[in-house]
C-alpha cells in the first residue's frame, strides 16, 4: 500500500512539474472552468439575493389577509366594511392607544425608468393605513419627511431609488390625478418594501378610483395568536378571505421566479459545464500523448497502471479547481451585492460560502470526468508499442 502510494505521488509530481510546458493546452481547462463556475454563481446569487429579500420581509407574528381565493394582493378585494370587522377580531396586538394594530392597503403600479440601461419598469406604490408603521416598525425614514394623508405625496424605499430614476426626494411621479411628490426614503432591512413606494391608503383609493382595498395586514399579540384570530374570521357569514402567516405568504409569492432562475442557473451551467469537459478531454489527451513515452519508460521500470491514472486525474483535478477558483473570485467581486430587479423586485446578488463550494465542486466533478478517460488510455498504452515510438 505504501508503495503503491509512493508511485503515485511521483508520477503525479512529474506530470504537475510538466504543466508550464503545456500551458497553452492547459488554459483551455483553466478558462473554461473558470467560465462555468463563474456564470453558475452569478446566475445562482440572483436567486440567493432574492430569497435573501423575501426572508427578510416576512414576519411570523404579522398576517395578511386577502378576498378568498386570490393568490396575489391585486386579485383581491375587500371592502370598508369587511376591513372594520377584521380589526374587531381577537388575536389582533393594540397600540398604546388601544387601537388594533391593521393596515388596509391598496396598491397601483408606477412606471419608472432604469437607470442602469433607461429602459421603462413597473414598480409597485403601497397605499398603507394609519397604524401602517406600527405595522412595519423595520421601516425607517432615512431622508425627508414622511408624507402627509390627503396630499399627493410619498416616500420611496431606498432599494427603488438606487435602481430607478426619477424618484430622488423632491421628484414628481406621474399618477392618475396628477403628479404626487416625493417627499422621503426610507429604509426597510434590506425588505421587499424598499423596492416600493409607500402613501396614504385612502389617498390612493382616491386617485386610483377604487373603494375596495386590496389587502389587510395585522400584527398578532403573538405568532401562535393566527389560529384564534382564523378561527374567528372562517366562522364569520359576512367574511370571504384567506388568512395566511406573512412568511408562508411570500415565500409562496416567490417560489416561481426562484425556481425559474434555480433552472436557468443550472441548464446554462450544465450546457456550459460539457463543453467544459470536452475541453477538458482533448487537453488531457494531449497531454497523455505527449507524455506517452514518458509514462511508458515509468511502467517499464516498475510503475503500476494505477499510478498513471491517479497522476492523471490529480492533474486534470488541480488544472479544473484552479479555473474554479478564479471562476469564483470574478464572481464575487463583479456580482456580490450587484443590484438587480426582477418581478418589481429590487434585490442585490449574493455570493455565498455556499455557492463558492457548490462552483468548486461542479468543476471538481467536470474535472474528474474530463481526465478519467484519458487517464484510463494512459494506463492501458502498450509499452512496448510506445517505447518503439521513440
Amino acid at each position: 500500500m505504501l508503495r503503491a502510494l509512493r508511485q503515485i505521488v511521483a508520477v503525479t509530481a512529474i506530470g504537475l512539474r510538466a504543466i508550464p510546458e503545456r500551458v497553452g493546452t492547459s488554459l483551455v481547462i483553466v478558462v473554461g472552468m473558470a467560465l462555468v463556475v463563474a456564470v453558475t454563481i452569478s446566475i445562482l446569487s440572483m436567486s440567493v439575493g432574492f430569497m435573501r429579500t423575501v426572508r427578510n420581509t416576512g414576519r411570523v407574528d404579522r398576517a395578511i389577509v386577502l378576498s378568498q381565493g386570490s393568490l396575489y394582493e391585486f386579485g383581491s378585494a375587500i371592502s370598508r366594511d369587511n376591513v372594520i370587522t377584521i380589526a374587531d377580531a381577537p388575536g389582533i396586538r393594540t397600540a398604546g392607544d388601544g387601537k388594533p394594530i391593521v393596515s388596509a392597503e391598496s396598491l397601483a403600479s408606477v412606471v419608472v425608468t432604469k437607470k442602469s440601461n433607461g429602459l421603462d419598469a413597473y414598480i409597485l406604490l403601497r397605499g398603507v393605513g394609519p397604524e401602517g408603521f406600527a405595522l412595519r416598525p423595520e421601516i425607517r425614514l432615512v431622508s425627508g419627511r414622511m408624507f402627509r394623508p390627503a396630499r399627493h405625496e410619498l416616500i420611496v424605499g431606498k432599494s427603488a431609488l438606487a435602481q430607478f430614476g426619477g424618484l430622488e426626494v423632491g421628484s414628481q411621479v406621474p399618477l392618475p390625478e396628477g403628479d404626487w411628490t416625493v417627499t422621503g426614503s426610507f429604509e426597510s432591512n434590506g425588505d421587499e418594501h424598499e423596492s416600493e413606494l409607500l402613501a396614504d391608503s385612502e389617498t390612493v383609493l382616491s386617485a386610483m378610483r377604487a373603494n375596495t382595498f386590496h389587502s389587510v395586514t395585522v400584527m398578532l399579540e403573538r405568532p401562535e395568536s393566527l389560529e384564534q384570530f382564523r378561527a374567528t374570521i372562517n366562522v364569520n357569514p359576512t367574511l370571504a378571505v384567506d388568512i395566511k402567516r406573512e412568511t408562508e405568504f411570500f415565500a409562496t409569492q416567490s417560489k416561481y421566479l426562484n425556481d425559474y432562475l434555480t433552472l436557468i442557473a443550472y441548464v446554462v451551467g450544465g450546457i456550459m459545464g460539457l463543453g467544459a469537459i470536452f475541453g477538458a478531454l482533448n487537453t488531457m489527451y494531449s497531454a497523455v500523448s505527449a507524455r506517452s513515452i514518458e509514462i511508458a519508460t515509468l511502467r517499464a521500470i516498475g510503475f503500476s497502471g494505477g499510478a498513471v491514472v491517479a497522476s492523471v486525474l490529480v492533474e486534470s483535478l488541480v488544472l479544473a479547481f484552479s479555473g474554479a477558483a478564479i471562476g469564483a473570485i470574478v464572481a464575487w467581486i463583479v456580482f456580490n451585492g450587484d443590484l438587480h430587479s426582477a418581478g418589481g423586485l429590487v434585490f442585490r446578488l449574493a455570493v455565498t460560502p455556499g455557492l463558492v463550494g457548490l462552483g468548486i465542486g461542479f468543476a471538481s466533478i467536470l474535472g474528474f470526468v474530463g481526465g478519467l478517460f484519458p487517464a484510463i488510455r494512459a494506463s492501458s498504452l502498450p509499452i512496448a508499442t510506445a517505447l518503439r515510438a521513440t
